[in-house]
Order: C-alpha cells, then sequence, then structure tokens
C-alpha cells in the first residue's frame, strides 16, 4: 500500500499546485483586462498593459487568454466585468503589518474573505491609514539572477531613475520611484537584460524581523489572503533569514 499512499500524496499535491497555479492565471488575467480597460488596449500607448501581459507570459498563462482579456477590457469583445480597485489594512501575528490589495467586482465578498482570512489566522483588520503609512508606492523590476552580477544591473539603470538593486534568492529587485518604473524597464531592455515583471508595489519603510514561529504565522495569514479570487496582492513589512524560510519550508 505504500505505493499507493506515495500517489495518493503526490496527487494531493499535483492538485494544491493546480489549484493556485489556476487562481494565479485568474488573477494575472483580471490585471491584464482591467489595464486594458483603464489606459486602452494598445500595449505599445499602454506601458501597464505591456507589463501586465509580459508577466502574465512569464507564468505561462496562454496567448489567448491573454488576447480575450485585452479585448474585454479595450471592449472589443462583451462580457468584462466592472472591476473595482480596494485596498484593506490590518494587522497579522507579532504586530506585523498587512496591507491587501482587491481587484473585485463585489466588495461585499471582498471585504468578508479578507475580514475572515485575519480573523482565523490570528491577524485583525484595521482602520484605513492606519497601516498604509508604513508603505510607500515603488516600481518594482525582478531581474533573473543567472549570469548576472549586481554591478551589471545596477550599470544598466542607474540613469534611468533607479533607486537601488537587491539580491532576493535568485532574483534582483531594481527599485524605482513608480514615476520612474517604465524608464528602467526600458533600460534593462535596451541593455538586452531579461525581466521577468515589472510593477508598482507597496514597499515597507521598516521590517519586523521574525523567527520561525513568527513567519509560520503570518505566512499562513498571507497564504489564506492570497487563496481569495478577489485578493490581488498582500504586502506585509515582515522580514525572516534564510535559515528562518527554511525551517518554515
Amino acid at each position: 500500500m505504500s505505493g499507493h499512499s506515495k500517489w495518493a500524496t503526490t496527487k494531493h499535491k499535483k492538485a494544491v499546485v493546480d489549484a493556485k497555479r489556476s487562481k494565479l492565471f485568474a488573477k494575472l488575467i483580471k490585471n491584464v483586462e482591467v489595464a486594458a480597460r483603464t489606459g486602452g488596449g494598445d500595449p505599445t500607448g499602454n506601458p501597464t498593459l505591456f507589463d501586465a501581459i509580459q508577466k502574465a507570459k512569464k507564468s505561462s498563462v496562454p496567448n489567448d487568454n491573454i488576447d480575450r482579456a485585452v479585448k474585454r477590457g479595450s471592449g472589443a469583445e462583451g462580457g468584462g466585468a466592472d472591476y473595482q480597485t480596494i485596498m484593506y489594512e490590518g494587522y497579522g501575528p507579532n504586530g506585523v503589518a498587512v496591507l491587501v490589495e482587491c481587484l473585485t467586482d463585489n466588495r461585499n465578498r471582498a471585504a468578508s474573505d479578507v475580514r475572515v482570512a485575519f480573523t482565523r489566522n490570528g491577524g485583525t483588520m484595521a482602520d484605513p491609514g492606519s497601516v498604509s503609512y508604513l508603505f510607500t508606492r515603488k516600481g518594482v523590476v525582478t531581474v533573473p539572477a543567472e549570469g548576472l552580477g549586481e554591478d551589471d544591473v545596477l550599470t544598466a539603470v542607474l540613469d534611468a531613475g533607479a533607486e537601488e538593486v537587491n539580491a532576493a534568492g535568485d532574483v534582483y529587485e531594481v527599485i524605482s520611484e513608480a514615476t520612474d518604473l517604465v524608464a528602467v524597464r526600458t533600460a534593462l531592455q535596451d541593455a538586452g537584460i531579461d525581466y521577468d515583471s515589472a510593477e508598482a508595489q507597496f514597499v515597507p519603510s521598516m521590517q519586523v524581523e521574525l523567527d520561525a514561529e513568527g513567519a509560520e504565522k503570518v505566512l499562513r495569514l498571507i497564504d489564506a489572503l492570497e487563496d481569495s479570487d478577489d485578493v490581488q496582492n498582500v504586502y506585509a513589512n515582515f522580514d525572516a533569514s534564510d535559515e528562518v524560510l527554511a525551517q518554515v519550508g
């Protein structure tokens, strides 16, 4: 029976991965649709759409799905939903500040999902403005680190407005003002450097260092929040060493 048990476990793990993958696809497609609705369906004149398409392609979203999302968003094809961006704020375990960015066509459902995730995972929702001041909106471009030195990336983006380049595992994160995002991304392209994603994100101004127990609790909360179809991004001001993250798995 051990072989059967092993297959059952593998099948379960695959189902979890597939479920997460389909959720990710849905969120990336929603991003594309909203970008097309906001700035038009031509990626050459709509940098936000260009970057949303790039991120979707890098995550292996099929081109047909991307094309249909552009058409729905730009009005060339019917069936698009009226999505709103809503930010929720809260605190996770160990006093970690959490910002939750939702893209939803049902405000009540989104609020309910977020509240339940916080309540069941040791967190509390907070009033608007009580957490967001700890974050600054920045441009963040992620670049695969393979075959590249930090100086290579820094040299390419320095004159385009990049503020810093951070090594983060197997990628580099290039941080800039949100208004310089397109210039930084273009500088990387001009230098022949491939990038995974370019988008505006909320970057924390200070971080809470966590041990393995704290990191596990916060990551569980983030997982629960991201499990909602309405939640597009979750930002939290915690830091954990590689050793701690390895313990958490």
